[in-house]
């Protein structure tokens, strides 16, 4: 006998089924890198990905100046004697500068997603830093950052649910099917580890910098270990999943 109390999906009347987490997390994940111009279904080149995935040029000086004027101000106000330099100065230059690029996106009606979220991460370590009277707590945001990306990457691989997997899903319309096959399992699970391992790795270089209270080393550290890094991981990333699914071969006439 056939039990009527179960709700059919073809209903309208019916509320939604809520979406099991896994596809909430592809989606969110799938979305955010379709964004980025990280989808293999596109067929674009190696390089064009990972540059527009950086930004380009004006995505490069949005993630790059702000830090880099913070450093190079707090170095040059730095009073050996007493180890303390213009706080004020050097953080409101590198705040006022993450404004001025979202001001100019908003006046060219830009997507302005990737610049007021680098202002408003930007403002936020500048007052924890000014709070607290510490140019080392300008860098703490970031820690946290990479520590919940680091563990969220290395918790979803050693669980056999890699972000990398499920972001991949969405984008090629596959869902989790891929967990089926124990090659695309194999690559999504070293691709994740290897994103764990950035963030793990640029905690475990910059912490004890922090510690010691050693700003210019740590914002200098801070910035080759941003786009230099990310730019070759976002290659090898897009490599192997392109591997994993070539484009599709022209139909013949």
């Amino acid at each position: 006998m056939s039990d009527d109390s179960r709700p059919d999906p073809t209903d309208p009347l019916q509320p939604p089924v809520p979406a099991s987490a896994s596809e909430l997390i592809a989606s969110a994940l799938g979305g955010a890198a379709r964004r980025a111009g990280l989808d293999p279904a596109e067929g674009k080149t190696t390089g064009h990905v990972v540059w527009r995935a950086m930004g380009g040029w004006r995505g490069v000086l949005e993630s790059v100046i702000p830090g880099l004027i913070f450093i190079v101000v707090y170095t040059l106000t730095l009073d050996t004697a007493t180890n303390t330099a213009d706080l004020w100065l050097a953080l409101g230059l590198s705040v006022g500068l993450a404004a001025v690029f979202t001001v100019i996106r908003l006046v060219q009606r830009q997507p302005v997603t990737a610049a007021l979220g680098g202002l408003i991460a930007t403002a936020a370590a500048a007052a924890l830093a000014l709070f607290t009277n510490s140019g080392a707590n300008n860098f703490l945001p970031g820690f946290i950052t990479n520590g919940a990306y680091g563990a969220a990457f290395l918790i979803s691989a050693l669980i056999g649910w890699p972000l990398i997997g499920l972001a991949v899903g969405f984008l090629m319309n596959e869902g989790t099917a891929w967990r089926a096959d124990k090659r695309k399992r194999r690559v999504f699970f070293w691709l994740s580890i290897a994103w764990a391992g950035l963030f793990v790795a640029r905690l475990a270089v910059q912490l004890p910098f922090y510690f010691a209270n050693d700003i210019a080393a740590l914002g200098t550290f801070k910035l080759i270990m941003g786009l230099p890094l990310f730019a070759p991981l976002i290659a090898v990333t897009w490599l192997a999943v392109r591997a994993m699914y070539p484009p599709a071969a022209p139909a013949a006439r």
